[in-house]
C-alpha cells in the first residue's frame, strides 16, 4: 500500500491483480482493479496494459482490447504480442498476424514459435523466415537460461 501511495506502477498493478483474483484476503472488487490498472498503465506498466486488454476482451470492447495489447506489446510483453497476432488472424490479416508471432517467438515465446511453425507448415511463412525466427527463438532461450530457472522448471515438472 505504501508503494501504491507513491505511484509505483508495479505495486498498483499487483494490487489490482489481488482485487481481481481475490488474493491476499481481499474481496473481489472489479472497480478497484480497473482503477488501479488504469493508473498503472498511465504510469507505463506493460502488465497493467496487458491485464486491461484481457478485461476489455472479456467485456467485448475490441478497440480498447487492441489498444492495451498494443501498448503492452510495445513495452515488450510477448504474451500481448502473441494475442495481437491472433486478433489479426481472426480479422483475416495473416501477414500482420505472422509479424506479431515472429516478434513474440524471437523474444522466446514458446507458443508463438509453435504458431510460426504451424504457419510455415501451411505455407504462410517462408523457409528463410522460419529458419531466422527459429534461430532468434533459440538465442533468446539461451540468453534467458540460468541455474535458478532450470531448478524452477525441474521443481514444476516434479509437481506435475
Amino acid at each position: 500500500m505504501k508503494r501504491v501511495a507513491v505511484n509505483d506502477a508495479g505495486a498498483m498493478s499487483a494490487l489490482a491483480d489481488c482485487y481481481y483474483n481475490r488474493q491476499l484476503g481481499l474481496n473481489q472488487d472489479l472497480g478497484k482493479a480497473l482503477e488501479l490498472w488504469k493508473q498503472a498503465a498511465a504510469l507505463g506498466s506493460s502488465m497493467a496494459h496487458y491485464n486491461l486488454g484481457i478485461l476489455y476482451h472479456e467485456g467485448g470492447d475490441l478497440k480498447k482490447k487492441k489498444f492495451h495489447y498494443e501498448a503492452a506489446a510495445m513495452a515488450g510483453n510477448e504474451v500481448a504480442r502473441f494475442n495481437l497476432g491472433f486478433m489479426e488472424y481472426l480479422f483475416g490479416n495473416m501477414e500482420r498476424a505472422v509479424k506479431h508471432w515472429t516478434i513474440a517467438a524471437s523474444a522466446g515465446h514458446y507458443r508463438a514459435m509453435g504458431t510460426i511453425r504451424d504457419a510455415f507448415e501451411n505455407a504462410y511463412v517462408s523457409r528463410e523466415a522460419m529458419n531466422s525466427t527459429l534461430a532468434a527463438y533459440n538465442n533468446s532461450c539461451v540468453e534467458m537460461r540460468s541455474e535458478a530457472r532450470d531448478a524452477a522448471i525441474r521443481m514444476h515438472m516434479a509437481d506435475n
